[in-house]
């Protein structure tokens, strides 16, 4: 019966009930006509016919929720850089308000002591000017006195005029401060503000996200639905390593001189393992270690990334290319700290793990590859 075409996991369970149906018809009624048997036949058909819209109809609904998943994943990742940078910002004006407010401090007492000091000259000016008798000394008198003491009015007068244009400047650097500090307390309040509104927004959007991932989970409801998902999931990575390593001819060196010392990515026990059943004969292609929700993930080589993306299944991906067809990949990131085309360090960090891609707790998904082709990270990680 090549009259229709049916997915994979469906086929067996398909022809199995046209089989049981048409045995059973034989059985039954050994003396039915050739009309009957075609009425039959075009019932089957009919049956297959529902099954098969019905499939469609279902496979819509769950590329429709993950490309839902795939909006509030994207939008959380988003949401969780522009807190960070935030954060940043945030210590950043803490510095300064510190800096500005230690400036502050002792600009004020700078002009405490120049008030101390013009008020001193001003007193020793007055009283200087009593015991002599300046009215007099200006009409005449000894001249040597005099000159001695006309030099000494001249001495503090100017000292006088340096004291009051000294702390006019003083005045005048403290008022910047004082508005400087002004605007950064501003600053750190927007920023607050605007923090906040984000905190609720991502909350938002990790609710809603939650909700995606539970209408998935009830869409994908037996194990041949799963199992064709995990399929058509890895062939997409595929895809996407191939187009990666098409696009991208790296004069790096590549992994080899470093088998067996590779820092891990992160720190965290390993939940599944390269090689082990993953669904059906669907196996993992790499390791998937425990994580904290926003864990540092690292860079394990040196190398520049080709791919920044989400990828269905995956989350938040990261594939940074080290040349020599070797490749590293992680996934199900909250946060991707790296974009395609930046070049990173060893150690250096590049995204932020987390359980995108539908996955139910924090992880981190890592695979390496050499000209595309699976390896375990287990005999590559020190």
């Amino acid at each position: 019966m090549n009259f229709f075409r049916l997915p994979s996991f469906f086929t067996v369970n398909y022809h199995h009930f046209v089989f049981t149906l048409l045995i059973s018809t034989a059985v039954l009624t050994p003396s039915l006509s050739y009309a009957a048997s075609k009425e039959d036949l075009k019932g089957v058909s009919a049956e297959i016919s529902r099954q098969k819209t019905s499939l469609t109809t279902q496979q819509k609904k769950l590329n429709q929720l993950q490309g839902e998943l795939k909006n509030h994943e994207v939008a959380i990742s988003k949401l969780g850089q522009e807190i960070r940078s935030n954060e940043r910002e945030l210590t950043q004006v803490q510095a300064n308000l510190t800096e500005l407010k230690a400036q502050t401090r002792k600009l004020e007492q700078t002009k405490k002591q120049q008030k101390d000091t013009l008020e001193q000259l001003i007193k020793t000016y007055y009283l200087t000017s009593r015991s002599n008798n300046l009215p007099q000394i200006i009409q005449g008198g000894d001249a040597g006195k005099n000159d001695r003491i006309s030099q000494y009015f001249q001495h503090l007068a100017k000292a006088r005029s340096e004291a009051i244009e000294a702390l006019s400047e003083t005045q005048t650097e403290l008022s910047q401060k004082e508005q400087l500090l002004s605007q950064e307390e501003n600053r750190q309040a927007t920023l607050l503000a605007d923090k906040k509104a984000k905190r609720d927004d991502l909350i938002k959007a990790q609710s809603q996200r939650k909700g995606t991932v539970s209408k998935i989970q009830s869409n994908i409801r037996n194990n041949q639905s799963k199992l064709a998902e995990l399929r058509r999931n890895e062939n997409r990575l595929k895809a996407e390593i191939a187009k990666a390593a098409k696009r991208n001819i790296s004069p790096m060196n590549g992994l080899a001189a470093y088998r067996g010392k590779l820092p891990w990515p992160l720190k965290g026990s390993i939940l599944h393992n390269y090689g082990t059943s993953q669904s059906g004969q669907i196996t993992w292609k790499g390791i998937v270690i425990n994580a904290k929700q926003g864990e540092a993930v690292k860079a394990v080589h040196s190398g520049k990334v080709v791919f920044a993306e989400w990828l269905r299944g995956y989350g938040l991906v990261l594939l940074i290319d080290h040349g020599k067809g070797d490749m590293t990949l992680y996934g199900y990131n909250q946060t991707l700290l790296k974009k395609d085309g930046d070049v990173v360090a060893e150690g250096e960090t590049i995204a932020l793990a987390g359980n995108t891609g539908g996955q139910d707790r924090p992880s981190l998904y890592f695979e390496i590859r050499r000209n595309s082709q699976a390896q375990n990270p287990r005999s590559w990680l020190k």
